[in-house]
Formats: structure tokens, sequence, C-alpha cells
């Protein structure tokens, strides 16, 4: 069987259909007895032995009964077979050719179901999509999840083929990082702990979960904005000063804004010497798939070199861009025959962000556009973010394989603050795939605490998998599901506050002070905290739903501390009145049990004086 070609949405191709039949509905269980037997190769691979291990575990948990793991079909029984070569055994023309190494299958032949994909991850991600999908297992994070109780369980006829779209789909939020949730999740990106560190210079991959599809060199400092690491100063500067940045009229060892080394990116000698010891780096870690050469963290100029044939470059191409895609492209000439399976990443980013006039990418190159400078109460397509919307439709038009380091996450300058962009989820994701992006990384600031972060993780995981989904069926499905009989009010809350951030029109950038953030009046907060108390109440019953809305409600709390006497100003003309304790010090002592609960620490957090004085 091979999947077909569908246009879904926005140009975002897909590989994806249902196609119901005539065959009956399998039974898996009646009244906690187990009705089929797991079938999996006696040759499986690594992940499909996991994989039925898995789907035995949660069908024993939903169900109550226990799975047998064969690796033969019993005739007239059920059976779940998981692996397309274990498929064979009832579809002998079942073929995964089409699925590369994600696509899935689900389908139902007879009294059989068979749950399979491409290596080495596809038939993990069958069982968790026929898990989560059908049996109704979410795995919220990475220590919440919700397994419904199904004494009998039945499936219906189903033939269901999905490529995902995005090759790479990764994300740096607390806790994203757990094996577990990751592969549940189907994020495959370097954050992710899908390897074993051996304590050595290597890691290996964790096959049983099917591993890292994006994985750079061990070290961490390689993975983004680390060309400099490569030629390291201490190393070099004093004898070969040419090979770093020309900084007003002198070369420099370290950039001005920050504590790293930027390089002159025409120098012949200094290319060489990055390339011998890039081919080292591999060669010390034959996991990595990616190798970053990328510029330093930086805002923009003085960072990059100002020497005439640097200069000479970025004129002719119109973008400082141009002299770092010449170089890059060298790289991956002097890679490419050692390490043909091996990808150089490089960013777009601030003063690179622009594309060049006439050097495309190396096909062996990747480039990563940032959005860092876009606003996120408004989708990407709008005419706020035009220059990150003229930035990517140039890119995609020169790019083979184009990435996106997205910033969706929350507030950086301050996580606990409110940061209402769930709307727009969705449709970046589809105007990113829509002009050719591949992949996409969903940063986060790294810290417990980030507003809805459980919310925003898990509704991006969803969408960087299929992309069709509906956004709002997404955001309904977890608040309902995460805050049990709260969930109403909490959907309730997030409505009104993405209204009030429509209301005012304002700039959503990830970066903005409590002080830009004209929506959180008085009004807003008050009523807020009215829809977040409402929630509370409906809880109280449940100590593990109480728990998860007493979080929610900790960015208002922040707020109205952070803020409390320009709202005690403000409350004077208001329609409402007062619904918060009547001192900070009041707050303070609600707030740092719940607060300390999740893991935050307030040494470090912005405070005000009086904020101080209550911690006392």
């Amino acid at each position: 069987m091979k999947c077909k070609n569908i246009v879904l949405l926005v140009s975002v191709l897909s590989l994806f259909f249902v196609i119901p039949n005539c065959v009956k509905a399998i039974t898996i269980s009646e009244n906690g007895t187990a009705r089929a037997f797991i079938v999996i190769d006696k040759s499986a691979s690594v992940p499909q032995q996991h994989a039925a291990t898995e789907l035995a575990s949660f069908l024993q948990q939903v169900t109550g009964g226990t799975f047998e793991i064969r690796h033969d079909i019993t005739p007239g029984k059920s059976n779940i077979i998981v692996g397309p070569t274990a498929g064979k055994l009832v579809d002998p023309n079942l073929s995964t050719e089409a699925l590369g190494e994600e696509g899935i299958v689900i389908r139902t032949v007879g009294d059989n179901l068979i749950l399979a994909g491409g290596e080495p991850r596809g038939t993990l991600y069958a069982v968790y999509t026929f898990l989560e999908d059908y049996v109704g297992c979410h795995w919220w994070t990475a220590t919440e999840s919700y397994i419904p109780k199904k004494v009998t369980l039945a499936v219906e006829n189903m033939n269901y083929c999905y490529v995902p779209v995005l090759e790479y789909r990764e994300t740096n939020a607390y806790n994203s990082s757990d094996p577990n949730f990751s592969v549940r999740n189907k994020y495959n990106g370097n954050c992710h702990r899908l390897f074993i560190d051996n304590g050595l210079s290597n890691v290996e991959q964790d096959m049983q979960r099917g591993g890292r599809k994006a994985a750079y060199i061990r070290d961490q400092k390689w993975s983004s904005h680390g060309m400099w690491t490569l030629i390291p100063p201490e190393m070099y500067f004093n004898d070969h000063p040419e090979w770093y940045t020309l900084i007003d009229g002198k070369r420099t060892a370290s950039t001005p804004h920050y504590p790293q080394s930027s390089l002159c990116l025409t120098n012949e000698e200094m290319l060489k010497e990055l390339i011998k010891n890039a081919k080292l780096a591999l060669g010390w870690n034959p996991h990595a798939t990616l190798i970053s050469i990328a510029q330093t963290d930086d805002a923009g100029p003085p960072e990059h070199c100002q020497c005439y044939k640097c200069m000479a470059v970025e004129k002719e191409e119109e973008s400082p861009s141009g002299v770092l895609i010449h170089f890059v492209n060298d790289v991956a000439d002097g890679l490419e025959k050692d390490f043909p399976n091996v990808s150089v990443v490089t960013l777009a980013y601030h003063y690179t962000q622009k594309p060049p006039k006439y050097v495309k990418p190396h096909p062996g190159v990747i480039v990563q556009l940032s959005a860092i400078r876009c606003s996120y109460s408004v989708p990407f397509e709008d005419d706020i973010n035009r220059e990150f919307r003229d930035d990517i439709v140039g890119w995609s038009r020169i790019c083979n394989r184009l990435y996106v380091w997205d910033y969706p996450g929350g507030n950086f300058s301050n996580p606990l603050v409110p940061h209402p962009n769930l709307r727009v989820l969705a449709s970046n994701i589809r105007f990113l795939i829509a002009n050719g992006t591949k992949g996409i990384f969903q940063e986060f600031p790294v810290t417990p605490g980030v507003e809805f972060a459980e919310l925003r993780t898990w509704v991006l995981a969803k969408l960087a998998w299929n992309p069709s989904l509906d956004n709002q069926k997404l955001i309904n499905e977890f608040v309902n599901g995460y805050y049990g009989p709260g969930g109403k009010d909490v959907l309730s809350y997030i409505n009104f506050i993405h209204d009030a951030v429509g209301v005012t029109g304002e700039k959503l950038t990830i970066g903005a002070s409590l002080d830009e953030r004209k929506f959180l009046s008085f009004e807003t907060l008050a009523r807020s905290w009215q829809y977040l108390k409402n929630a509370e109440s409906a809880t109280k019953a449940d100590p593990l739903f109480l728990r998860r809305v007493r979080d929610a409600q900790l960015p208002i709390m922040w707020v109205v501390m952070m803020r409390w006497d320009e709202l005690q100003k403000e409350k004077e003309s208001a329609k409402c009145d007062w619904p918060f304790s009547n001192s900070i010090a009041d707050i303070m002592k609600e707030f740092i049990p719940i607060a300390s609960a999740k893991g935050i620490v307030m040494d470090g957090m912005p405070m005000t004086p009086q904020m101080q004085e209550a911690m006392k």
C-alpha cells in the first residue's frame, strides 16, 4: 500500500487518507480480558520491539487485560500487528516505501490491525497515534498524562496513512527533553534526550525510542551560534589575529556585546583550519547529523567583520548574509566527501536575516531563519511582521532546506507574564510550511513556571506533527483534559486575555517589559482573576486539578504584585471592585508555596522593593 499526495489547507503537503471498508470492527478487550494478541516479527528492530512493549503496557492500563506479544498471527483471533515486516503476514502487499523515516500506517485487515511505519521512528509513531487518537491516551507533560479506563475496547475499520510535513521538530521547553515525552509527542530534535550518554566523547542514539533525527556533535556549545568554537581564540588569536573579526579598525578576540569570538569569513587559511577541526569533531561524534557553522548570539553590527574583503562581498550581495553563505558553502564543500550525511546549519539572524542577492546555499547547507523580531499577537503574515514575511519568502526561493527558529514559548524577559499568542500557533506553522520551511525549533524560556508552558508545548507538538489540525480544538482538548472541571473557566480566561491584547492592538514581542504590556490593565487583571478563581472553586474536590489551576493563577498574581501602585490608582476609576488580597504580603504568602512546588526559584526574579520587603 502506498500513500497518495493530497493538498491540506494552505498548500500544506501531507500524505493522509482514511478509507472505510466492509470488515467488522475488531475487539481488543472485553470486560477486562484481552481479546487480541500483539504480533511482531522475530527479527523486529529495537524501535519496533519497544513500540510493541509500549502498546501492551498502555492497553493493559486502559483495559485491565494482559496482552501477550507473539511472533505469529493466531487464526480466528484478533491480532495487532506491529511493524511493516510483521504486517506482511496479513497483507503481503504492505509497503512502507513511501513513508520515509517517520510516516505511519494504521489499517485493519480482517480481524487484524496493522500499526507500522518507516524506520526508525515510524512504527513507534503509529503506535502512539493509535493510542492517542483512537484509544484516548494523552501525555500532557513529562510527568502528567491521562490514560482512560475502558474494560471493553473495540476499533472500527480504518485505513490511515500519514507522512509528516516537517522533517525536524524540536523544542527546548522545560522538561520536554524527557525521552518518553519526546517520542510520544513526536519531537525528534537535538534538545530531546533520545540518546544515551556513555560518559566519553560519544553519545549513542537511544534506538529504543528511534533516536534523534537532528543531532549535533556532543558538546552543546556547538549546537548554535558557535562557529568560533572550532577556532577557539585561546589557541589561535595570538598567532593569527587576522582570522578574527576586524571591528572599528582592530582585530578582536571577543565581540563587544557577548564574550564570544567572531571570525573573518573571507580568510582562506582560517577556513582550512576550521574545516580540519570540524572533521575532527565529527569523527569523535559519529551520531551527529548536523554541525553548526553560525554567527555569535548578538544583536548585529559591529559584531561582524569590517575588513575590506568581507565588506566587498557584503556590498555585492547587498546583505551581510552573503559573506556568511559563501563561507558555509565552502565548509559544506570541505566536509561533503568525508561526511556525506552531515548537514551544515547556519543562522539567518539579526544582521544576516535578509537573504543575499546572488549566492545560493549549498545543497548540504540548512539555513535557519530567526523570527525574533516578530509580534506574536498576530499571525506572521500580518503587515506588522512584513520584515520577517519578506525574509522568509526570499530565503525560500534560494534554499533547499529552510528551517525556522521560532519563539512561541512566552515572554523571555519575564516568563511568568501572560503572553497571549495561542491563537496564532497553527496559522504561523502553516505559513512557515507554505513558504518552504522543512523544520522548526520552538524556543521557550528554559525555566519552570513559564505561563501556560504545558499547554503551548503540547499544542505545538501536535501542530508540528500535523499542521492541518484545528488550533482551537487542540487548545480545548488540552485545557478540558488538563484542568478537568476547571477547564471551562480556564478557557474563558484564555479567550478573554487574548481578546484584551487584540483590543489594544499592541505588538506582542518576546522581550517586552511589563510596562510595555498595555493590555494588562486593572480591569483585565480583575476579570481574569475572577475566571481563575471560578476554576479554583470548580476543582476544590480534586487535588490534582486544583494544583494545576493554582499554577495557572501564578502569572496574574505576579503581575498584580509587580504593578501594585499603578493598579491601586486604576481601580479608582474602574467599573469593578478590587478582587485581590489587600496587601502584597498577603499575595506573596499565597504565591510562594505554589511557585516553590512548581520549581520556580525566587532569587534573581525581577521584583519591586515592596515585593522584596514582603519576601522577608
